[in-house]
């Protein structure tokens, strides 16, 4: 019988298994037999009992999926926890501001991924990215390019070399020819007032001065893995005064529908002029709030929303 029982298990780990063994079985049996010959002091005995059996059985097998399932889950939002990033700058000088959501529900990650580290010399190094696809495999993509990243900063790699060594992992991981990367990396320095970008198919992003802003698209460079070995990305440079930030994020912004269809660039231009005027985290929680509310009646934000803040000297709105 336990062969029996090992051999259900190991085919149907999930199904409710009930023994009966000897004479219990052969009872229950003849009982079950005797009510369809009519016997009704069976049909009111062990025919009841034999399906209480049963009826405890299921609720068991149902209990213990229940309670399987929610370990895992619980044990899964640790994991993802674990690997999202802390995007708190803790170094004078620097203020920073962020909201993550990704697009898929009861989860913590997506594909979207950003990181923000102080360099030996006191600069912030700054990157976000978008790994195209959904699902598991683009948020893993996402978290193995974030963690690279950071490795490459912490070891004095330049942003060039950082995209390059960005490329080559991508490339290696991928489980599909198609997969590509978008990214952008930012080397703000308090310094010298100066921010050094390198984009990489990422959108341009957000320059805050004073209460105005503006769009700033940096020199376009192909995505990460679209034509390997043969990125063409570019160093640019703009100076960044005390006070002023930039804000940096993923499509999944304004590739939402609105009334006046897709959002774009120059809906989320027209949106930050709004709220020019708040500070750092309130800015960005406006912004995102802002696109939300638009896109609310034609099914809302579907895609990964990464959004970061980061300014210069921390007074006033940076």
């Amino acid at each position: 019988m336990a062969d029996v029982v090992t051999r259900v298990r190991r085919h149907a780990p999930d199904a409710a298994v009930l023994v009966l063994e000897g004479t219990a079985a052969s009872h229950a049996f003849r009982s079950v037999a005797g009510s369809v010959q009519g016997r009704a002091d069976h049909r009111r005995s062990a025919p009841d009992e034999f399906c209480r059996k049963i009826w405890v059985a299921l609720q068991r097998a149902v209990a213990g999926r229940t309670v399987a399932g929610e370990e895992i889950a619980r044990d899964n939002a640790v994991l993802e926890r674990g690997l999202l990033p802390d995007l708190t700058l803790r170094a004078d000088g620097f203020t920073t501001a962020f909201h993550y959501a990704p697009g898929r529900a009861h989860t913590l990650l997506g594909g979207d991924f950003c990181d923000v580290v102080r360099g030996d010399d006191g600069s912030a190094h700054v990157v976000m990215g978008d790994v195209s696809g959904h699902g598991a495999a683009a948020a893993a993509l996402g978290v193995h390019r974030r963690l690279a990243w950071r490795t490459a900063v912490l070891c004095g790699q330049s942003q060039l070399e950082q995209l390059h060594l960005l490329e080559r992992i991508l490339t290696e991981e991928r489980a599909e020819e198609e997969t590509y990367a978008t990214v952008v990396s930012l080397v703000l320095s308090p310094h010298h007032r100066t921010l050094r970008t390198v984009t990489a198919g990422h959108p341009g992003f957000l320059h805050r001065h004073r209460e105005e802003v503006r769009w700033v698209e940096p020199p376009p460079g192909l995505p990460l893995g679209l034509f390997p070995g043969q990125g063409d990305w570019r160093e640019s440079e703009m100076a960044m005064p005390d006070g002023d930030g930039v804000v940096l994020f993923t499509d999944g912004l304004y590739e939402g529908r609105t009334a006046g269809g897709r959002l774009g660039e120059e809906g989320v231009l027209r949106l930050a002029g709004r709220f020019a005027h708040l500070e750092a985290q309130t800015f960005v929680d406006a912004l995102v709030g802002g696109v939300s509310l638009l896109a609310a009646p034609f099914g809302g934000l579907r895609d990964d929303v990464a959004v970061l803040h980061l300014s210069c000297d921390g007074g006033g709105m940076a």
